[in-house]
């Protein structure tokens, strides 16, 4: 297959044409946010599938039984993908939505509403090689080639939804005030009932010790993969092959360090570096 049999280009941006096409994308763009709707906004293989099983259970207390029994992409679905226009009305107050959109692709309803938003940031190298591996289980993508060869498509922008500078400039300089808030998947790795905490507090819900220690059990790495509604197991293999490498793989921070040769982190620390170049936020993290 070819790379046009594969993704379809929308705005500049490659995307899968398994789980979106022109009607997906026309039904976002006039999709009606709601004001207590709550989004969260990720750059691919950033803790997209980590958000849909948090947001559930902190909108709702803690009541494990949507993510014991709704797949995730359809307790949270993506409001880019095909999905969305299957299960929406199904959906219920307050909705939980992710999406990999940049800013500026945002639908008209987005910007009038008071939808709340929660951007995760994740190191550009654990994307990098979190991405290499879902490229080779994810048969509905193109292969990715050698560790080098997808370094130099993600650097230029060649990979699903562009950019990783991009998609996190167009994030930062948003006119959202109080209605977004930033958060990094190392922070949530790092203390995850802290992040549950902060999240709670930004969606005026204010949780309990009791249904932070539950939800931070249920959102552990190992309690995912074990739960077949958010480890992908349900999705046939004919879309990914978990015997090339599993879904939820590792989960980890630093996972680069045994990928990356000193050339490699040189070239990529140098890209990364210069498009950032005079922007008025910095990265948590040291690229070197």
């Amino acid at each position: 297959m070819t790379s046009d049999d594969i993704y379809l280009l929308y705005h500049g941006l490659l995307l899968p044409k398994e789980t979106h096409c022109a009607d997906s994308l026309k039904f976002a763009q006039e999709f009606t946010f709601k004001d207590d709707d709550v989004l969260a906004v990720t750059y691919p293989k950033s803790g997209t599938v980590w958000m849909q099983e948090i947001l559930p259970l902190v909108l709702n207390g803690g009541d494990l039984t949507p993510v014991l029994t709704i797949p995730n992409w359809d307790r949270v679905p993506w409001l880019e993908e095909k999905r969305l226009a299957l299960v929406v009305d199904q959906l219920a107050s307050p909705r939980a939505l992710v999406t990999h959109f940049p800013y500026h692709l945002m639908p008209p309803s987005f910007h009038t509403s008071k939808a709340k938003v929660i951007y995760i940031m994740r190191n550009p190298k654990d994307a990098l090689v979190s991405s290499f591996y879902f490229h080779q289980m994810a048969v509905f993508l193109e292969d990715p080639g050698t560790f080098d060869e997808f370094m130099d498509k993600f650097l230029e922008g060649r990979v699903l939804f562009g950019k990783w500078t991009d998609h996190v400039k167009s994030w930062r300089h948003t006119e959202l005030g109080d209605r977004i808030m930033y958060i990094t998947y190392e922070e949530m790795v790092q203390d995850l009932p802290a992040a549950l905490r902060r999240i709670s507090g930004f969606l005026s819900r204010n949780l309990s010790e009791e249904a932070i220690q539950k939800i931070t059990e249920q959102c552990s790495f190992n309690t995912m993969k074990a739960n077949a509604m958010s480890n992908f197991s349900l999705v046939p293999k004919i879309y990914m092959d978990p015997d090339k490498s599993p879904f939820l793989r590792k989960g980890v921070v630093g996972d680069w360090k045994s990928h990356f040769s000193s050339d490699q982190l040189a070239r990529f620390t140098s890209v990364i570096q210069k498009e950032l170049e005079g922007e008025s936020f910095s990265l948590p993290w040291s690229l070197d």
